[in-house]
């Protein structure tokens, strides 16, 4: 098996690429440092825990014997030092006085996550954290939380198991935890908020449960805890008492607890119980929320005194606030208990309790949210659907499981007759989950074989992958593999084609795909056409000749023969019987009457006969059936009381919600065809829109028979027709859908659970409409025009930015702005909107596009507004904005270094946890930096570190600049960044004086002079920009870097294109080599200090212009998706034709990082290889001008990598001593050897093919065989 590299984002050089190496790494080496760097960054930031689960061991107490873990990193041993030091760190925050509540949430979190999947030994963790304690300050335990997280993993069954398994452990692990408790005797009574009861009493409720394992452990018990036990009985019997004035409606004897009455000391004390008494407490909230309600005996106005007034009051959910202390342990017990109820209960649920489900989860996102993610999948009932409209947004990284359990409810039951509701939730369920993956996805696991989509979702997997690879580029060589396949299958039984308008933004990887397709809305129309006069004439003579069931048949068989004659267009291919079938009946082509329109005509006339639409629903057939709605648009011709619509919509009930969208596609079709019928024949434009409008509002509003968002998008996609969008815009203007918005966006909140109120009921006639309520009486929770049509504005959007209608896309977002609080994704719709369409957006929209945006949640910086309000279009801003972006990531996004800087005295040897407090403490360029927020109150990107990464690309998009202006300023900063530093934000650093060597080894602003060279000290502000990072001047240098790559590799390739061409060109236009006057020893000697390591470099202050462009080009690349690492040759390109040893060094060390990481995907590893060739051929070659007077002996260190990255590649990973060079490759060498001097050639002769002179080809196994 081949093992992935991991990067994590803002690192140039991988952690480990094998398995064996995560066990292997020594503690205390740079490997071992780097790794818990990462990891410490994970504990503050929470990624996902399938980032988790990827890279983790199992600790090899818990691990069963003979087991491997593909892809693991981080042994046991780093996670527990790692964990260690981030519990080390939260106490020093705490006793800081920080409030920090909500980080010891999030921690203990991703605590019982790694504890339950065993990736922590449990005595090494109580022993490693006994140990840190004691040899620290013993003052650092001065509050109870390091009991309260312990007693949050004290069920889990591997610590049980461990506690239980030696009583002689359990003595001496259990008086290392007793020794964390802390029993304040001196409370403040006035002190009574829910977290200081909790911890006042949680040393009690840890102390009773390991007490259950072990009686014999009574001595370590002392009396307070004791006492508190007693406490906290006492009060839960009172609690379970309902007063006299309610009365909880429910079954006798049942435990309640009236959960809207709580004050702090009552919800501190449920929370101490959900640790020890989970089974009473879970029964006392399943019967809250199983309730009718309360009954409430209370006292009105104007009563007499002893009169009583009885009044029902309906449970509420419980708040977030009160979820966020109950023990996780609780919650997954709830929470599999809530599923049950709702997902398999006969009742129907109340809202309080779908809304308590969706706040359960989100309040431990690692420990909940996502394995109750997996076990939510497995149910298929139609229910089910409708929940998870609410839960899905939220489920970062799961969105996939989801998207294919969804598509096996929709294949199920899209051809079933009156399934439309259920079809329609999971279709607009599908919709949100496929635009918001923002990876490759697989329809189908084997890649054969047309998708279960419907067409609609077919067009919309089309514009969600045409986004992703257009934002976000194609991430894996196995994509890349995937994607032809994969398009095919999208495209195997749809029948669109998109406009040139549309393709013309999409990616090269589907346009080029696409770009052959017929459209087959001709062919549509032709065969409505040819069926409507063909079909009277097969009707007769199947009446006279055999009925009915020969008329089907017949008919079918004709419909194909014109299907096949209208896609050939050449009669003469058909036998002699067909032509003179179809020429026998060109004499009445005039003068027919269609079938469509006679049955519609049958079915639809005012006083036509109920019975019939029986008639038609047993003996009419598809072919015809899809014609139906267009049919009655015909005859209806703008006046909608001209139908009968009752048997319309007894029709449109009974067929399936296949048949029912095929309808809508083809009227749409048909429509547009009529109008511009009726153009030729003269009629105006406006009146003709004005009847189509009022067709529409019949059949959206008036009787509510057809899906407004399946119109909407069957019109956009016709885009080509010029009045399509201009159907689309008066839609969505008109009266009744703004009225319906308005309800919509009154009746309740976007983010529902921060609020403790019930949700405004609707009338389930007014949310579903007749065509999707019928017989069903689901509760409305959230199926609503409105909410269906969520999903569909940001693409009616995008078609009219398409068709250059910006005007009128701001004026939609205008109308919808409050609609778009509630789109799930809409930080997301605001980013991939701006990248998409770079380039091609006016100011105007970009600022209505970033006004969707809850702009008090979004962490931009503080003078983004006044850039972007400027006047001048063109205005760039100065160096200082950028340089302040940078030190944005650098605090929040990229993972701080382990120790404090070299100038802090204090030396803190456990973390730089001082630099942790400064970033919330001191300002910085995020105008929000609060990096600990709980899950539910970050939007879509998922953590704070994501959002405040994807904020800096959407100001980077919306700026007025043009993309070379950016990156030149990016550039700039990066070149001079150490000088800058040093020179203006610390004076003199390490002893040396800021007037530094003018040597070309040194970091001085001569050595890195270039002709586009701005003043080093133009972007920073005396101390102050040094100051807010908490580092030196050196470490702030080197993450800077970091920064700039991990940001330039988020956006649109414009930028990477501008990034090679300022990078070559700051390269060739460096003093020392493009000064004919050095001498070759000087050179080398040059390049060796300007190539070393950013990190060596800042240490010694030799930083250059080239080293520190090289470093940035490594981490620009290190976070590249994989497709956009076939534009990195182009900086090679621009440096060609290359003339000396010190540019063929440059080249390599640009490239080299990465061939190991092209050595999975061959075809771009062989180009790159042959790029390095060519390059050491424009100066080592037989024809090279001018001729280069070195040695090939200079160059050995080059020519001994080119082995390794040979070796690596034919072994797919880190070469072994049985590892073989690949036969393409050595016949590539073989090619492009041929440019190199033969003195070169021969240090090069084992890449060859020749057996005689290749030791390579000599033992290959495939050479051997083939010369046999």
């Amino acid at each position: 098996m081949q093992f992935k590299t991991l990067f994590w984002p803002g690192y140039s050089v991988p952690i480990c690429t094998h398995l064996d190496l995560a066990a292997s790494i020594p503690k205390g080496s740079l490997d071992w440092e780097r790794a818990l760097r990462c990891l410490r960054h994970a504990l503050r930031t929470t990624p996902s825990p399938d980032w988790w689960r990827r890279v983790l061991l199992v600790a090899p107490c818990y691990k069963p014997p003979q087991t491997s873990t593909p892809g693991a990193v981080f042994s046991p041993e780093m996670i527990c030092e790692a964990v260690v030091d981030r519990t080390i760190e939260l106490l020093k925050i705490t006793n800081s006085e920080t409030q920090c509540w909500q980080e010891w949430l999030i921690f203990a979190d991703i605590f019982f996550f790694l504890m339950k999947n065993g990736c922590i030994d449990f005595l090494d963790f109580i022993n490693k954290l006994t140990s840190r304690i004691t040899r620290g300050d013993q003052q650092i335990l001065r509050s109870n939380h390091v009991t309260w997280l312990l007693a949050q993993i004290i069920r889990i069954e591997l610590v049980m198991n461990t506690l239980s398994s030696d009583p002689k452990k359990l003595v001496e692990t259990t008086k290392k935890i007793i020794s964390f408790h802390k029993e304040d005797k001196n409370i403040d009574p006035s002190n009574v908020s829910p977290q200081a009861i909790l911890l006042d009493f949680i040393s009690s409720s840890q102390t009773v449960r390991i007490w259950s394992f072990n009686t014999s452990i009574r001595e370590y018990i002392n009396n307070d805890q004791l006492q508190k036990g007693k406490q906290i009985d006492e009060w839960w019997r009172q609690a379970i008492l309902i007063p006299q004035r309610h009365k909880h409606i429910g079954e006798p004897g049942e435990r309640t607890l009236d959960f809207m009455s709580l004050d702090d000391r009552s919800m501190g004390m449920f929370w101490v119980l959900s640790f020890t008494m989970d089974q009473q407490t879970c029964e006392a909230v399943m019967n809250w929320l199983s309730s009718a309600g309360v009954t409430e005996i209370l006292q009105g106005p104007n009563m007499q005194p002893n009169d009583r007034m009885m009044m029902m009051r309906e449970t509420y959910p419980l708040s977030m606030t009160l979820l966020s202390g109950l023990s996780i342990n609780l919650c997954s017990k709830l929470a599999f208990q809530l599923e049950e109820a709702i997902f398999l209960g006969q009742a129907i649920p109340s809202i309080a309790m779908v809304e308590t489900y969706v706040r359960l989860l989100l309040i431990a996102p690692h420990s909940l949210f996502r394995p109750h993610f997996t076990l939510l999948a497995s149910y298929s009932e139609p229910k089910q659907i409708q929940r998870n409209h609410v839960l899905h947004f939220r489920y970062y990284g799961k969105s996939k499981a989801l998207m294919n359990d969804v598509t096996k409810i929709i294949s199920t039951i899209k051809g079933k007759r009156g399934e439309h509701r259920h079809f329609r939730l999971a279709e607009n369920l599908c919709m949100n989950l496929i635009l918001s993956i923002r990876d490759f996805f697989v329809v189908k696991k084997e890649l054969k074989g047309p998708t279960d989509f419907t067409e609609t979702i077919n067009r919309i997997t089309i514009i969600s992958l045409a986004i992703t690879i257009k934002t976000r580029g194609v991430a894996e060589v196995e994509h890349m593999l995937y994607l032809q396949p994969l398009l095919e299958q999208i495209m195997a039984t749809s029948q669109h084609t998109w406009s040139q308008k549309t393709m013309r933004y999409f990616p090269t990887l589907i346009r080029d795909f696409l770009i052959g397709r017929i459209d087959k809305r001709g062919q549509a129309i032709q065969a409505w056409q040819q069926v409507r006069i063909l079909s009277t004439r097969i009707l007769h003579w199947c009446c006279l000749y055999g009925g009915i069931y020969q008329y089907e048949q017949l008919l079918a068989c004709r419909l194909a023969l014109i299907q096949f004659c209208v896609k050939t267009q050449h009669q003469h291919y058909h036998p002699l019987w067909i032509v003179e079938y179809m020429n026998s009946w060109s004499s009445i082509y005039d003068k027919a009457e269609t079938t469509v329109l006679n049955q519609c005509t049958q079915l639809l006339s005012p006083s036509a006969d109920p019975t019939y639409v029986m008639t038609y629903l047993n003996h009419s057939f598809p072919q015809h059936r899809q014609y139906l709605c267009a049919g009655a648009w015909m005859l209806m011709n703008g006046l909608p009381e001209s139908i009968n619509s009752t048997n319309l919509g007894r029709v449109l009930r009974e067929l399936s919600p296949e048949e029912v969208t095929s309808n809508i596609y083809t009227m749409v079709d048909v429509l547009l065809h009529q109008i511009q019928i009726e153009l030729q024949r003269g009629l105006p434009a406006q009146d003709l829109l004005s009847k189509a409008i009022s067709n529409f509002s019949f059949f959206i509003w008036s009787l509510e028979l057809l899906p407004l968002d399946i119109i909407v998008l069957a019109l956009i996609d016709r885009d080509d027709d010029p009045y399509a969008l201009r159907i689309v815009i008066s839609l969505l203007d008109k009266p009744e859908l703004q009225q319906r918005i308005r309800m919509y966006c009154t009746s309740r909140s976007p983010e529902h659970w921060a609020h403790n109120q019930l949700s405004k009921r609707v009338e389930l006639q007014k949310a579903l409409g007749n065509h999707l309520s019928w017989k069903d009486r689901y509760p409305t929770f959230f199926d609503d025009i409105a909410a269906r049509l969520i999903p569909v504005i940001p693409l009616v959007v995008y078609r009219l930015i398409e068709n250059d209608a910006t005007d009128i896309a701001d004026r939609v977002l205008n109308s919808y702005t409050q609609l778009m609080a509630f789109h799930p994704l809409r930080f997301s719709f605001v980013r991939d909107t701006l990248a998409y369409f770079y380039g091609h957006l006016p100011n105007k929209l970009i600022l209505r596009i970033l006004k969707v945006l809850d702009l008090t949640k979004i962490p931009f910086s503080e003078s983004f507004p006044q850039y972007m309000a400027s006047p001048n279009s063109s205005v760039c801003p100065p160096q200082e904005y950028f340089a302040n972006l940078l030190l944005g990531l650098v605090n929040n996004v990229i993972p701080s270094l382990n120790s404090k800087s070299k100038s802090d005295s204090s030396g803190d040897s456990s973390g730089n946890f001082g630099r942790a407090t400064l970033n919330r403490t001191q300002a910085t360029s995020i105008s929000s930096s609060d990096g600990q927020k709980a899950f539910y109150e970050n939007q879509d990107p998922g953590t704070y570190t994501q959002l405040v990464l994807e904020t800096a690309a959407i100001e980077i998009l919306s700026l007025p600049a043009s993309a070379s202006q950016v990156v030149a300023s990016l550039v700039q900063i990066i070149v001079h960044i150490q000088p800058t530093l040093i020179q203006s934000g610390s004076g003199i650093s390490h002893g040396q004086t800021s007037g530094l060597p003018t040597s070309p080894s040194a970091g001085s602003t001569e050595s890195m002079n270039t002709s586009r060279s701005t003043s080093s000290t133009s972007w920073v502000n005396a101390n102050s920009f040094v100051s807010k990072s908490g580092y030196s001047c050196q470490q702030l240098s080197c993450l800077m870097i970091q920064a700039c790559g991990l940001l330039l590799a988020q956006l649109p390739p414009e930028f990477h294109l501008q990034l090679y061409s300022e990078a070559a060109r700051i390269i060739k236009d460096c003093w020392w080599l493009v000064d004919g006057k050095r001498s070759l020893d000087e050179l080398e000697s040059a390049v060796g200090y300007a190539l070393l390591d950013s990190t060596w470099a800042s240490q010694d202050n030799t930083s250059t212009a080239i080293g520190n462009i090289v470093s940035l080009l490594h981490a620009f690349f290190s976070n590249l998706p994989h497709e956009w690492l076939e534009s990195t040759h182009t900086i090679i390109k621009h440096l060609r034709p290359v003339s000396s040893v010190a540019m063929v060094r440059i080249a390599f060390r640009i490239m080299s990082p990465l061939l190991p990481r092209l050595a999975f995907a061959r075809p771009l590893f062989m180009k790159t290889l042959a790029l390095l060739f060519n390059v050491m051929a424009d100066v080592f070659g037989k024809n090279s001008q001018p001729a280069v007077s070195a040695e090939a002996s200079d160059i050995r260190d080059l020519i001994d990598f080119l082995h390794h990255a040979v070796m690596y590649e034919g072994q797919g990973g880190p070469v072994q001593n049985h590892s073989k060079p690949k036969v393409e490759i050595l016949t590539l060498c073989g090619k492009v050897m041929g440019l190199l001097r033969p003195d070169v050639q021969h240090l090069l002769s084992h890449l060859k093919i020749d057996q005689t002179s290749s030791i390579y080809a000599a033992t290959h196994p495939k050479l051997t065989q083939n010369s046999a």
